[in-house]
């Protein structure tokens, strides 16, 4: 049987044990004074001096490589107009799991409901009250994990992050710092065109489960009048996976690439609906820019609320030149590390709060959560349970020979897909097939309404879309004579045996739409037709070649548009020629 250990009730030993280790890290840190302010230098003084730190690993994090390699670059570039820049960039993507339940209560996860609805002692953080994990978060988080290609730690552990807002009603936030589930992972990504194309392989840090906290809704002073926030907690304590990304993206169109194939993994996956209008999937990119050749980072700075991976493309396009710009300016004392806010109105940052670092939030154990343990059994089922992800299915898809651009497109949505496998399944030419799904039928769904992949089905089958295919691709009819036809598929008449359904080969074979493919019948079209523009014919023989347009034309309108476009063309260029 398979096991994930999960907290029910903690032993009391052990909680005796966690408390002690998180009174012996207040002790550390008792001479520091309280600030309530995320880092924010006007809300107080910083929570500890840096000579004040306790080193113990519970209360303060150990340095990253990454922080160890960053420098200011402000001093060797200064008014150096001729120092080319690159852009070193990494990304904190943080996705809600879409459980019924809260991570560690009972509340209902739901987004949209009436303010303050969804919670209960336990996500508000009353005393008294224990935290229960969700299996249903673990095994979602465990597979986005694999999905993620990363290391699964077999035990990993939890951590409270201390910090003081309004939006996080118990002072505190359950996460993983110490012991994340999810290590060294990798996403492959197709990088746009403009960057060089191809795929890129970009790193993964780390993935690790944490809650969410509460929703702040800001009002601007008006008048005499200030301003103000009201908090809504039905967010508070929903499951998150945060995503840790390698600094390996290096433009704006890299991480919007990026994103949207963490949004088509969490999708395929069906570990959360990756929405970012609504903010189950928020990106928080980091930016800083050096001398090409530099192996020491800049200043980085954090870059949040973009609801779009456009408007992630514009604001990080914008923040590297912006910080280049006052480099270049003798002014890189003023890239502080900091946190800025994208502001669509205005296209550019702006500046929220200076940015804590990770000894501000004092991480220490949490007390009330046992250690989370895998067992193989377990692990195995998450495995099987997981469907075909985006980049397996975008290597069979090449393998078909198919154009980078349709399995893209396919490969957006798994219903597509799911779509076009069936068609395959049932004779259709994958080119043909992808050819008409990527362009005229994602046309059609585009601009119909409460129309979609999924009700297409009942009124153009994927088996229907395989006839269609398969008599354009071996001549039965021409490419105009399916464009003609195909809205009447779409609109139910290549349904499954309904009402007035019709096969697409009974619809060509009742309208007397087949392509003429007899050279004798093709040859007389194109005679009949030269005959009746004798002079343009005198004109083009004279060297007027722009005619051969309107011969071309007029075979096709002659046929009915059902004459074998390489044939009737073959032959109209040797009865031009008089041959």
């Amino acid at each position: 049987m398979a096991t994930c250990m999960l907290p029910s009730r903690v032993p009391m030993q052990s909680l005796h044990a966690r408390i002690h280790v998180a009174r012996g890290t207040r002790q550390c840190t008792a001479g520091g004074t309280s600030s309530l302010g995320r880092g924010n230098p006007a809300a107080g003084p910083r929570v500890l001096a840096a000579s004040s730190l306790c080193r113990r690993s519970s209360c303060v994090a150990p340095p990253s490589a990454s922080a160890a390699r960053e420098a200011p670059v402000a001093e060797e570039a200064t008014g150096a107009a001729d120092v080319a820049f690159e852009a070193v960039i990494g990304i904190e993507t943080h996705v809600q799991i879409n459980t019924r339940t809260k991570a560690f209560c009972r509340c209902a996860a739901v987004f949209g409901d009436e303010p303050n609805v969804h919670t209960c002692p336990v996500c508000m953080g009353f005393p008294g009250t224990l935290p229960v994990l969700s299996q249903g978060v673990v095994r979602k988080a465990v597979q986005l994990g694999l999905g993620l290609n990363c290391t699964i730690r077999r035990r990993s552990t939890f951590d409270r992050k201390q910090y003081f807002y309004p939006d996080l009603p118990k002072g505190y936030q359950i996460s993983q710092f110490e012991e994340p589930y999810g290590e060294n992972g990798v996403i492959e990504v197709v990088v746009p065109v403009e960057d060089g194309g191809g795929v890129r392989s970009i790193g993964i840090t780390r993935a690790h489960m944490e809650e969410d906290a509460g929703k702040l809704t800001h009002f601007p002073a008006v008048g005499s009048v200030p301003g103000y926030a009201l908090a809504d907690y039905n967010r508070a304590g929903v499951a998150l996976v945060e995503i840790v990304s390698e600094p390996d993206m290096r433009t704006g169109r890299e991480v919007a690439a990026y994103g949207a194939e963490i949004r088509r993994l969490v999708r395929y996956l069906d570990v959360g609906d990756g929405n970012l209008s609504e903010g189950s999937m928020r990106c928080d990119v980091n930016v800083s820019v050096r001398p090409v050749g530099r192996q020491a980072f800049g200043t980085k700075v954090e870059v949040k609320n973009m609801n779009s991976f456009n408007a992630m493309s514009r604001a990080v396009d914008f923040e590297i030149e912006r910080q280049t710009a006052l480099i270049r300016a003798g002014k890189g004392h003023e890239v502080v590390q900091e946190t800025r806010t994208w502001d669509e109105g205005r296209q550019s940052t702006v500046s929220m709060r200076a940015k804590g670092g990770e000894a501000d939030y004092r991480y220490f154990p949490e007390p009330d959560l046992p250690a989370l343990v895998f067992d193989e059994t377990f692990m195995d089922e998450c495995r099987q349970s997981m469907p075909e992800l985006p980049g397996a299915i975008r290597t069979r898809y090449a393998a078909l020979g198919l154009p980078p651009a349709d399995v893209q497109v396919l490969v957006e949505d798994k219903e597509l897909v799911a779509y076009f496998d069936a068609a395959l399944q049932a004779g259709a030419p994958a080119k043909q097939a992808a050819n008409w799904l990527t362009g005229d039928v994602m046309a059609y769904l585009k601009n119909t309404k409460d129309v979609t992949i999924s009700t297409l089905s009942s009124t153009l089958t994927p088996a229907a879309l395989a006839e269609f295919c398969t008599m354009v691709d071996d001549g039965t009819i021409s490419g105009k004579i399916g464009k003609d036809i195909l809205p009447d598929l779409l609109a139910g008449a290549g349904g499954d045996g309904g009402e007035g359904g019709k096969s697409p080969r009974e619809i060509v074979e009742q309208r007397g739409l087949s392509q003429i493919s007899d050279p004798a019948a093709i040859e007389a079209i194109v005679a009949a037709v030269l005959a009746a523009n004798p002079g343009q014919l005198e004109q083009y023989r004279g060297g007027k070649d722009k005619l051969k347009g309107f011969f071309v034309g007029a075979v096709l309108k002659a046929s009915g548009g059902r004459a074998n476009p390489a044939m009737s063309n073959a032959i109209l260029m040797r009865k031009l020629k008089g041959e």
